[in-house]
């Protein structure tokens, strides 16, 4: 006669070898997913002039990127500049990772207003894509904040915001970036 544990080893292994049993995976550690960002970039950047009026007018920039890693990877800084014809943009982005929550805080500043802005988005990558997401307050109205990292590759970026009115069922984009390595 059989154990009742050896009749649980072998029901788990009849239930794996149909593929009924998950393998249980340790959580991804996604404190070197902006590893990227390090070094020098090229940006074009187009930006959404009236976000969330139904405007479909662009406008486009040119720029450079440059980031580091702190902390051995677990937060990085990256000075943005881009020239177009509605003007000039400076802005920074603080990212830092929480390794208990295994989370991302992304953090934007711009020279306009020389302080962070808060919230912060939070989120993480999954299968290569990264999404992130804060509440706002824009024109008055409650809406929603999604930042996406996608298409990452040893010399290409491509960053979106889209904004929703709608507690995310609906997103506009309104700022799209890509950016290829220089060095």
């Amino acid at each position: 006669m059989k154990t009742p544990s050896s009749v649980l080893v072998i029901c788990s292994l009849a239930l794996f070898r149909l593929g009924l049993a998950e393998e249980k995976t340790p959580p991804h550690d996604g404190q070197r997913d902006f590893d990227f960002v390090e070094g020098s970039w090229k940006t074009h950047l187009k930006k959404l002039t009236n976000p969330l009026t139904g405007s479909k007018t662009w406008v486009e920039f040119d720029g450079t990127i440059v980031g580091r890693k702190i902390w051995n990877g677990r937060a990085n800084i990256d000075e943005f500049e881009a020239e177009g014809p509605s003007g000039h943009i400076e802005g920074l982005t603080l990212r830092l990772y929480n390794p208990k929550t295994q989370k991302w805080s992304l953090y934007w500043a711009n020279s306009k207003d020389g302080s962070l802005g808060l919230p912060p988005t939070i989120g993480e990558f999954k299968n290569g894509r990264g999404e992130f997401f804060d509440e706002e307050t824009f024109n008055g109205k409650p809406i929603v904040v999604r930042y996406v990292w996608s298409d990452i590759r040893p010399t290409s970026a491509h960053f979106e915001q889209s904004f929703s009115e709608d507690g995310g069922k609906t997103w506009e984009v309104n700022w799209i970036a890509d950016q290829t390595r220089t060095h």
